[in-house]
């Protein structure tokens, strides 16, 4: 069986280093690999819409946006294929059948569900398309056959409940649908980034984030502004680390080896750290030198970026022949889908043969 990866992202705004260390470098990662034989990497705006349904322009914005950082953070249109969810239909016609499987009470239970309904305050008021989000995943991923699916723990209800659809419609109607694996992030590091503001999440609504677009200049100011242990208010205070977003930042973005290069008075992050919680150790000399870590990382980004700011059509063009090869693998799992259902009466010459000696007797 071939080895497939299918992931993506909500095209509800730019993207943001926590994206980056939580999924970006990672996706890059496998991408050039060699492990894989396709990765799919979907900008899905239709999941984006339920809801933003009253902002479609929002939506319409940010797909450019989601795409450039796509590319400038190293995704290889060549090796891994860059699609929009709402120009593959045979998506929605799949979660149409997938309905059909799962019960109300099975989706209220599900705790991502449960949990994006809270924090987006729906309470009554839930959109059918975001309560069905789940079911909606899953023909994402069904449809692709991808076999593996890298997420972080909060997601995992999500696949487990793509397991649990792909179970009940191979045993209703044969084995058609790839059962897909996880695939967690191996450190600590790639969990989500807290907001600059000590916030438990990056947010644009609470301009707490630090972008993959942001200048130089951008980063440097927000580094600087960066929430940290409110009890260090002096050099010579004891220090926290542990929640402190600074040193979060650090553990997430620092290699041993810059500390050569720009903080030689310590061997890696451990020093950093010990010297920080005994005190004697100021906020602005760590944030300096975590100003020059992310610029470090985000420099070479930047300067992809810049080149294909500067050729804007190429970037829908591979996003239009991604799509349009996706659409090719998505038809083909639908046709499957509806040969099992037995709903494919113009291609089932069986039946039609069938039928026609029935009534000619």
């Amino acid at each position: 069986m071939s080895k497939i990866i299918l992931t993506g992202d909500r095209p509800t705004g730019r993207l943001h280093v926590g994206h980056y260390v939580g999924s970006l470098k990672g996706r890059v990662a496998l991408q050039n690999s060699g492990i894989y034989d396709k990765i799919f990497i979907m900008i899905a705006d239709a999941q984006a819409l339920t809801d933003n349904a009253e902002q479609p322009e929002k939506v319409r914005q940010n797909i450019i946006e989601v795409a450039l950082d796509y590319l400038s953070c190293g995704l290889d249109p060549r090796k891994s294929t860059l699609l929009i969810q709402s120009q593959i239909p045979e998506l929605c016609e799949l979660s149409f059948y997938y309905m059909n499987l799962v019960t109300v009470s099975r989706l209220q239970r599900n705790p991502t569900v449960k949990s994006e309904i809270q924090m987006r305050n729906f309470e009554a008021s839930i959109p059918v398309g975001f309560f069905t989000y789940p079911i909606s995943q899953a023909a994402d991923i069904t449809a692709f056959k991808a076999t593996t699916v890298p997420v972080g723990e909060d997601q995992l209800p999500m696949i487990e409940q793509t397991k649990e659809i792909v179970r009940k419609f191979n045993s209703v109607y044969g084995d058609t649908l790839v059962e897909p694996d996880v695939l967690l992030p191996d450190n600590k590091a790639c969990l989500r980034l807290p907001g600059i503001d000590g916030k438990a999440k990056m947010s644009k609504s609470l301009n707490n984030c630090i972008y993959l677009s942001d200048t130089e200049e951008d980063v440097r100011k927000k580094v600087m502004s960066m929430f940290t242990d409110p009890n260090h208010l002096q050099v010579s205070d004891p220090g926290r680390v542990e929640g402190n977003p600074v040193f979060i930042y650090l553990d997430a973005f620092c290699e041993t080896d810059m500390f050569a290069e720009y903080l030689p008075d310590y061997a890696n992050l451990d020093e950093l750290k010990a010297h920080y919680t005994r005190g004697g150790l100021g906020d602005v000399k760590v944030k300096k030198f975590l100003n020059k870590v992310l610029q470090e990382v985000l420099s070479p980004i930047r300067a992809r970026r810049k080149e294909w700011e500067q050729n804007i059509p190429a970037v829908y063009e591979i996003l239009r022949e991604g799509s349009l090869a996706a659409r090719e693998v998505a038809a083909q799992t639908l046709s499957d889908v509806k040969n099992s259902m037995k709903i494919n009466y113009f291609d089932d010459q069986a039946l039609i043969t069938e039928q026609a000696q029935k009534y000619a007797q």
